[in-house]
């Protein structure tokens, strides 16, 4: 409890937002209405959360921000090309809605473990 906000935090919840929302068309073709209800709900929730989160940032913090969500930006590029490069290898074609879906899982845990690498020794 009383944890300092961190931007790394926070822009863990960002790529989590977006994997969220790369997860709606996926659930809209397939016509899965319960499943696309819970998770806009807690697309809700967690942006909620984020918001709060960016307000309790100092300044240092927000400065650091922009170069973290440009690392995000690139881990999402790479994870939907490396999903698309596997597909095309090992699968049959699967559809945009569940290729971009894959592609944000493997963006968002690229960045975790970038952050999670390049993450200041205590």
């Amino acid at each position: 409890m009383g944890a300092q906000p961190t931007p790394e935090r926070l822009s863990l919840m960002l790529g989590l937002v977006l994997l969220m929302l790369a997860t709606v068309p996926r659930y809209l073709a397939g016509g899965h209405e319960t499943r696309l209800s819970l998770i806009l709900m807690a697309l809700a929730v967690v942006a909620a959360v984020a918001l709060v989160h960016w307000r309790m940032l100092d300044g240092e913090a927000r400065r650091r921000l922009p170069s973290l969500l440009g690392r995000l930006g690139v881990s999402l590029v790479a994870g939907l090309a490396g999903m698309g490069l596997y597909h095309a290898l090992f699968t049959d074609f699967i559809g945009w809605e569940l290729l971009l879906a894959h592609g944000a899982t493997l963006g968002l845990l690229l960045h975790a473990l970038w952050l999670w690498v390049r993450a200041p020794s205590a």
